[in-house]
């Protein structure tokens, strides 16, 4: 059976979501499962879902009542907790700060790249390095192909609005940007700001789990001086509203997703 992880980003932190949609008849059983690993506990426990004909683990990156700081949460332990369950990739779902007019707010962006601006993140597995064996993994494309591909199939069949790539710049947090680095980011090349998507997507490019991302503009960050600056009122107000949107495009996303998908080979440390 292929097992599929799945790390919630805000207002999508558990499977209630799920139970409602229109698909809920396909979902067979849910459980809870506590876990731990090398690196500490995971965010939360692992949700296990089975929908279609896949085992599905739900992960709520910021705990299940949203108790955990993006600066505080153990991106290594959530990765190494998915991989430790067998899972065979990482779908993952963010908010994000739209920070090019195109890119308004309810749409979803199927990232391709990042920029890591955080700051005290830890960012690696590898503590050290066998003798003569230094790992350095690759990360010029972070998000994978085939997963990617999925996921844009899935808004074009289902009519959501989306942009077909875009590159996230992660900003440690909690608090938001200062209209300077806002424009600094648009400046940079960047097209939507989170506090999430780094490191957990090179953690799991290191881990050898095929690993893509939607995210969901809320808000114009503060760039926009015709706009009332990003609040998280607003982020949370935007993104529940269209959470079923999300939902609907992982089960698509799901039901199709087959091992071949995943075939294309990982980046492996060097």
């Amino acid at each position: 059976m292929l097992k599929i992880g799945v790390i919630g980003g805000s207002g999508l932190d558990n499977a209630d979501v799920l139970q409602e949609s229109s698909a809920a008849h396909v979902l067979q059983d849910m459980r809870d499962i506590e876990i731990s690993t090398p690196y500490g506990a995971p965010s939360s426990s692992l949700r296990v879902l089975h929908l279609f004909d896949k085992e599905v683990y739900l992960l709520a990156r910021h705990g299940r009542d949203h108790t955990i700081p993006p600066s505080q949460v153990n991106f290594r332990a959530n990765v190494q907790a998915l991989k430790d369950r067998g899972c065979a990739c990482i779908l993952a779902t963010t908010a994000v700060g739209s920070l090019r007019r195109r890119i308004e707010r309810g749409h979803l962006v199927v990232l391709d790249q990042f920029i890591d601006f955080t700051k005290h993140r830890i960012s690696t597995f590898h503590e050290h390095f066998k003798p003569h064996s230094p790992a350095h993994t690759p990360m010029a494309d972070p998000f994978h192909k085939g997963l990617r591909g999925r996921l844009l199939e899935g808004c074009k069949d289902l009519g959501f609005p989306h942009h077909e790539r875009g590159t996230v710049v992660t900003i440690e947090g909690p608090r938001f940007s200062t209209r300077a680095e806002s424009h600094m980011f648009r400046a940079w090349g960047a097209d939507v700001i989170n506090m999430s998507i780094a490191p957990e997507c090179a953690l799991a490019n290191e881990a050898g789990l095929p690993y893509a991302a939607v995210a969901m503009s809320t808000d114009y960050d503060c760039w926009k001086e015709d706009e009332t600056p990003v609040t998280w009122e607003e982020v949370l107000r935007i993104f529940t509203d269209n959470a079923q949107k999300v939902t609907n495009l992982l089960l698509h996303v799901i039901q199709g997703l087959t091992p071949e998908v995943l075939a294309a080979p990982a980046p492996q440390g060097t």
